[in-house]
């Protein structure tokens, strides 16, 4: 008996019928609410190829575009990057039998995943900005990798914790009656199986790392959405920059979102996730 005919009764024939006819009304909800979205799109002239011409032409892509995108591309990378070292670190200092350095990580880890992500960028942008650290020109980039990097990393320490906790206690076991120490069996044997487990999950955290960075727009960062902004801006056109800046993150999360559901269909075909 599956776990989904223990959880509630197979639709039967009625049932079913019943279902389609909802799905058929939604589908038509939705189709007629896309045409009158493209009517009034239409209607007040934004669907003209005079709208899109622009984009034809390779100045806009090669000093707008693609260098919103390469800093976009550029910040997720090394967001991505430093929040696993951050969560490594700090999901060992959760996992510690020291209760010092388990409180502490605690904190860190709790106190990251509680404030917004863009809070901390407003906040690191003004600071950095102020404090010389850095030129007041790389401030929002600087801004936006450690916000984050502080809020993802505080997500992947979780993810760390938890599928160490989900693991068979067997595996500490065995390493510990080979001669391993708590450190050694977390480092050797547990924290790598507990990755493998969750590589679907960090993969899909990436995708919230890809996605967040848009948030640096706010902060003037001159990533994707801020230069089609600017296209926009200058060309009166700002629906259709959008557009194509939405058309471009979509592509790449698409592009992650397969990658993430190629990985999980490859564990699960070894019995590992």
């Amino acid at each position: 008996m599956s776990t989904q005919s223990v959880l509630f009764d197979a639709p039967g024939p009625k049932a079913k019928r019943r279902i389609l006819l909802l799905n058929i009304i939604g589908a038509l909800i939705f189709l007629g609410l896309i045409a009158y979205l493209i009517y009034g799109l239409y209607g007040a002239g934004q669907l003209t190829p005079e709208k899109w011409n622009v984009f034809a032409t390779g100045s806009v892509w090669t000093n707008f575009i693609l260098p919103g995108l390469i800093k976009t591309l550029q910040s997720a990378a090394i967001s991505i990057v430093t929040s696993l070292i951050f969560g490594f670190i700090f999901g060992m200092g959760r996992l510690s039998h020291n209760k010092f350095l388990n409180w502490i990580s605690t904190i860190v880890v709790e106190f990251f995943r509680a404030v917004p992500v863009l809070l901390m960028m407003l906040f690191l942008w003004i600071m950095l900005a102020n404090s010389g650290w850095v030129q007041p020109a790389d401030s929002p980039f600087f801004a936006v990798v450690i916000g984050l990097t502080l809020y993802n990393g505080s997500v992947v320490a979780e993810l760390i914790r938890s599928g160490v906790h989900g693991l068979p206690k067997g595996q500490r076991e065995a390493g510990i009656a080979i001669g391993l120490t708590r450190t050694q069996s977390l480092s050797f044997i547990e924290i790598p199986q507990a990755l493998t487990a969750m590589l679907p999950a960090l993969i899909s955290q990436f995708i919230v790392i890809l996605k967040d960075s848009a948030l640096g727009y706010i902060i003037n960062f001159n990533e994707l959405l801020f230069m089609s902004k600017l296209v926009g801006t200058g060309n009166s056109n700002t629906f259709q920059s959008l557009v194509i800046a939405a058309a471009i993150f979509i592509i790449l999360n698409f592009a992650l979102s397969k990658l993430a559901s190629y990985v999980s269909g490859r564990l699960s075909s070894r019995g590992i996730a």
